[in-house]
């Protein structure tokens, strides 16, 4: 199946997004965290949202998932590694899985500006962003598994799993336990070095350890890496009034576009993004 919209992302301009493409009966996929953005629920209080004078985040938070489930949207919780150019449509790859869609909206929040040394040239030689995917290829082999968030510990449970051992480098506070083979490391990961397996990894503490595989499991991965041919400016994605990038069939919206990153805002955007995908759906099937 080849839907009509992939929306990747959801926080508020994912929400907005996912709402207007139900309200228009579009055949869409909303890919990320049914829990949506970590970000709303943490805000004390949030000023500017109209008809909302002095909500807390969690307030916000349970209005988007009322309305999400009032409006009957499912959510395909997984992460987007890569999205593909496939000439007439883009392919998602998220998890194990491949999805098709004929234009896509990101609303990923603020991606990593940066990877860290020695990543980008290693992705796909030793470097993964996916566990399910990858896993296998080290069975009795030493991994790293890098963890931004607590949610992808089954990850890192599934590695321990299959690797002899696991080096678990989580950048949070009292994670949880993941396998007896896997050794805490508290240092922060600062290059990665090597011409071939096992690679190096360097640490915050001038420490250094040895790994076959590489896992860095984050919220959200830098947009070079997700759409190399992305256009960028200042480490955010390049949009114009209708929230178009450079790509054909790829919008973007939300704090992903630049300052100011507010709720309010990115609502407005995913509203506008949602436009636009109708309208270029509209003039290509006209062609």
């Amino acid at each position: 199946m080849i839907y009509d919209c992939a929306v990747i992302g959801t926080g508020s301009a994912g929400v907005s997004a996912a709402l207007n493409l139900k309200i228009r009966g579009k055949n869409f996929i909303w890919i990320g965290s049914k829990s949506l953005s970590g970000k709303i629920a943490k805000a004390e209080q949030i000023g500017n949202y109209p008809g909302f004078p002095d909500a807390s985040g969690e307030d916000l938070a349970r209005a988007f998932s009322a309305h999400i489930e009032a409006a009957g949207i499912e959510i395909t919780e997984a992460m987007v590694n890569a999205v593909y150019d496939m000439g007439t449509h883009y392919a998602l790859n998220a998890g194990a899985d491949f999805y098709e869609a004929k234009t896509v909206i990101l609303a990923t929040g603020v991606a990593p500006k940066n990877t860290l040394p020695g990543e980008a040239e290693r992705v796909g030689r030793g470097v993964s962003y996916c566990a399910t995917c990858d896993g296998a290829l080290y069975k009795g082999k030493t991994v790293a598994a890098i963890l931004s968030n607590p949610r992808f510990e089954h990850e890192a449970a599934f590695l321990a799993s299959l690797a002899s051992k696991v080096w678990f480098l989580p950048s949070y506070r009292d994670p949880g336990p993941v396998g007896d083979n896997a050794e805490v490391v508290s240092a922060r990961p600062v290059k990665i070095e090597g011409d071939a397996k096992p690679y190096t990894l360097t640490l915050s503490d001038g420490s250094q350890i040895s790994a076959d595989g590489i896992f860095i499991l984050r919220d959200s991965i830098s947009m070079g890496t997700l759409l190399p041919a992305l256009a960028l400016d200042d480490g955010h994605i390049a949009v114009d009034r209708r929230m178009a990038t450079n790509l054909p069939g790829i919008y973007a919206a939300g704090d992903c576009t630049g300052r100011p990153y507010q709720y309010a805002k990115a609502v407005g955007e995913g509203n506008v993004a949602a436009h636009s995908v109708l309208d270029y759906l509209a003039e290509t099937a006209e062609k």
